[in-house]
């Protein structure tokens, strides 16, 4: 469906109304969410827009998109998940597992033959014809895949497991996977156990007899020849029946074969057969595919390729190895990536005297969408967010920011009777319950027009300036209660994760950015309160000196000396803005002086 570019209609915020139809649509659809999960996909007030698309056969979709991220899309008056939903939710749809070198044919736009389909030893799904499912792969849970049951499980199995099974309609790096912030699907472990204990229970069962004359669990009882753990299915087979183009010969045992070049399933002995300078040459590549799919982002373009090089592919490396140029075929990193410049994989240009950058990426490049992370890297590498952490260390959480309203002297009468006293700290619910409730105990209510509240004593020297005392003698509910909040003293709950809550006095104070004028009409920017959101001002300053290639330092805030600020050369905020909202997923709210980041003008 998404396999190629589709042309936008419109891109409008979705409103109210429409919101909550949306939310009731999707909770008709995915009956198993519980209201938490319903108001992650469908927020309540977060930014939610609708898309109306039209796909290259000219059918007209809808997509949903949460911020950038594109959450849902709608066909033919059907609500599906994207990947991007599935990862926040992995169980929303049964999942059926393929290996990994199906991807890039599904992404290309094939449907899911049953071959390609990995068989469990716990037996499949069981799901109808028309069943929408996930897809993932064989290792990780994480789907990469959405399809349209083309039968049934019994079907499926009663078919030997041939033919078409699935009907793809969105993939993980498919045009609307390239709508969204690109990232990569999160390492997700199967739960084996469960499914090891089942198997050893029926292994003995049937040494035992007792399998006889009892009806199984499983009512679809899938052929031992099926079943991974005998291990006679292979990759082979599975990527043969997807790409159609290729020709398939059976051998002696009715087994469809591949060419040499790509047989999958290599015997170790003759991996370990090529020479060191081979394997060095598979290492960089391999590095190299990973950092750009990966790592590398658009809007990092131009990129020094030594900050490529130091800061994404030696990061790409697997554990226990090192990447030595030296050592390969290319002996240099500049003739190296001008052998992929050749092949239009990407575009190195001098920017400055002496100085390389990489320009451009065709990420559409066949050898950057085939390429498949290994499942052994993909299972240890965290992602994109937590790669800014140390080694050892927990990965960046947002800290939870709750407003709070403390109780004064003055305000102390208003909140008596729900049990409040002055200094305690109220959230702006409790406020308003706390509110309702003084007025309905007080018959407060106007009789003519419910939507007005009398005035009686306590409320005018709580709420009403002297000025307005004897002007004043009805409010409606919302001037009550904005009068209430604002006379309150206000605090502030920050909760970091994995730590208590810790409630300080006053407003939020946002992350504040600004540009300063220096010496000779040069700028600086000046980071503020990065420690009120749990993040660490050297660690900013060390990521964005080897960002921009520009100086940084930090110091001590001038009059706090428990805090510290953040200066970098140069007008930065469109790499902070990229740290901090993207990476670090810190709302925008929070953050102050973004919109001095300077103008992209168009490259002449």
């Amino acid at each position: 469906m998404f396999a190629k570019a589709f042309r936008v209609k419109s891109n409008t915020a979705i409103k109210g109304s429409d919101r909550r139809k949306l939310r009731n649509d999707v909770a008709a659809t995915f009956p198993t969410l519980t209201s938490e999960q319903l108001s992650e996909i469908v927020p309540n007030k977060e930014e939610l827009n609708i898309i109306k698309l039209y796909a290259h056969k000219g059918d007209a979709l809808t997509v949903y998109a949460n911020g950038r991220i594109p959450v849902l899309f709608e066909i033919e008056k059907r609500l599906y998940p994207t990947v991007y939903t599935l990862w926040s939710h992995p169980h929303l749809l049964p999942a059926f597992s393929t290996w990994p070198p199906v991807l890039h044919k599904l992404a290309g736009g094939a449907d899911l033959m049953l071959p390609g389909v990995v068989v469990p030893s716990y037996g499949l799904p069981q799901v109808d014809r028309g069943t929408l499912c996930a897809i993932t792969l064989v290792g990780n849970s994480a789907p990469v895949a959405i399809g349209i049951a083309t039968m049934s499980t019994a079907e499926m199995v009663a078919a030997g497991m041939k033919g078409k099974g699935f009907t793809v309609l969105h993939t993980y790096m498919d045009h609307l996977w390239e709508f969204g912030d690109k990232s990569c699907p999160p390492t997700i472990v199967p739960l084996e156990a469960e499914s090891s204990e089942m198997m050893d229970a029926e292994e003995e069962k049937q040494e035992a007899g007792e399998g006889e004359g009892k009806s199984q669990e499983n009512s679809h009882p899938i052929d031992p020849c099926l079943q991974t753990g005998i291990r006679n299915l292979n990759m082979e087979d599975a990527i043969q029946s997807v790409d159609m183009t290729e020709k398939e010969e059976p051998n002696e045992n009715g087994a469809a074969e591949t060419t040499e070049e790509d047989n999958l399933d290599v015997p170790q002995e003759v991996e370990d057969s090529r020479s060191p300078q081979e394997q060095m040459d598979a290492l960089l590549h391999q590095c190299f595919f990973h950092a750009l799919k990966c790592k590398v982002k658009k809007s990092e373009l131009p990129l020094l390729t030594s900050t490529f090089l130091r800061n994404y592919m030696f990061a790409c490396c697997p554990q226990g190895q090192q990447l030595d140029i030296k050592k390969s075929s290319y002996k240099k990193f500049s003739k190296f990536l001008q052998s992929m410049q050749q092949q239009n994989i990407l575009q190195v240009k001098e920017l400055n005297k002496g100085v390389e950058s990489i320009v451009n990426v065709d990420w559409r490049h066949d050898s950057i969408r085939s390429f498949v992370v290994p499942i052994e890297i993909a299972a240890s590498e965290l992602s994109v967010q937590d790669s800014r952490s140390g080694d050892g260390e927990q990965p960046y959480h947002c800290p939870e920011i709750i407003p709070l309203y403390g109780i004064s002297s003055k305000m102390a009468p208003l909140f008596q009777e729900s049990g409040y006293k002055k200094g305690d700290t109220l959230s702006s619910s409790e406020v308003r319950n706390a509110v309702i409730n003084y007025v309905k105990f007080n018959e407060l209510v106007d009789e003519t027009n419910k939507n007005f509240i009398k005035v009686d004593p306590i409320l005018c020297d709580c709420l009403l300036d002297k000025s307005e005392q004897d002007e004043i003698s009805k409010l409606t509910w919302d001037n009550l209660l904005s009068r209430c909040l604002d006379k309150l003293q206000p605090f502030h709950q920050v909760t970091f994760f994995g730590h208590d809550p810790i409630v300080r006095k006053g407003n939020n104070d946002p992350i504040d950015i600004n540009i300063a004028q220096r010496s000779c009409n040069k700028k600086v920017t000046i980071i503020k309160n990065l420690e009120l959101y749990g993040l660490d001002p050297q660690a900013v300053a060390n990521f964005l000196q080897l960002k921009v290639q520009a100086s940084a330092t930090v110091t001590t805030l001038p009059g706090a000396k428990d805090r510290a600020q953040v200066q970098v050369q140069g007008n930065q905020i469109h790499h902070l803005a990229k740290l901090l909202v993207e990476d670090y997923q810190i709302p925008r709210k929070y953050i102050k002086g973004l919109e001095m980041a300077p103008k992209m003008g168009r490259k002449k």
